[in-house]
């Protein structure tokens, strides 16, 4: 007795070429693509929520940023005019001047400070009280300076203090007081 095979045909996608498929035959059901009007809100007060809050947080980034900046610029400076003094073996001065806002290595064109930023000085052991609110950090041959204290503080409070000590002339950064 010989066996025989039965051929049988059987859909194995949606899509068949003998025709519509059973599985996709209900004539009620249509498939509709996008979006519905609440998802539609809700991604426009996402994006606005976002719009309202960018700027505010630019501006907070830029100001950090500037402040980070002039730290660095400030300790730079006066650690190259020591260096420069111990190099060079002559005295290296670097200015201050808090009413043009400005500072940096006396002979080399000065550094603007930000707007954003407040700068008090203290040279030795006096506070800036002249008219024109300039102090100078002289750094000497044999590693010494007069010493002094620069503060560099932010409109939100917070702030940096830089010393120069005047026996060895190193210069060293400290939280500021609030």
């Amino acid at each position: 007795m010989a066996l025989r095979a039965a051929m049988v045909k059987t859909p194995t996608f949606a899509t068949s070429t003998d025709g519509p498929s059973r599985i996709n035959s209900n004539p009620c059901r249509t498939e509709q693509w996008g979006f519905t009007l609440i998802e539609l809100l809700v991604v426009m007060a996402i994006g606005a929520l976002l719009v309202g809050l960018a700027p505010t947080a630019l501006v907070r980034f830029r100001d950090g940023s500037q402040y980070r900046d002039t730290v660095r610029a400030v300790i730079v400076d006066l650690r190259q005019a020591r260096q420069q003094a111990l190099v060079y073996k002559q005295m290296v001065r670097f200015q201050v001047n808090v009413s043009d806002r400005q500072f940096g290595i006396e002979g080399v064109p000065p550094r603007t400070l930000p707007a954003s930023l407040e700068l008090k000085a203290t040279v030795g052991t006096n506070a800036l009280a002249d008219i024109r609110q300039q102090a100078i950090i002289a750094f000497l041959p044999d590693g010494g300076s007069n010493g002094g204290t620069l503060e560099l503080l932010r409109q939100s409070g917070g702030g940096v203090r830089i010393r120069v000590d005047w026996l060895t002339g190193q210069v060293t950064q400290e939280p500021g007081i609030p």
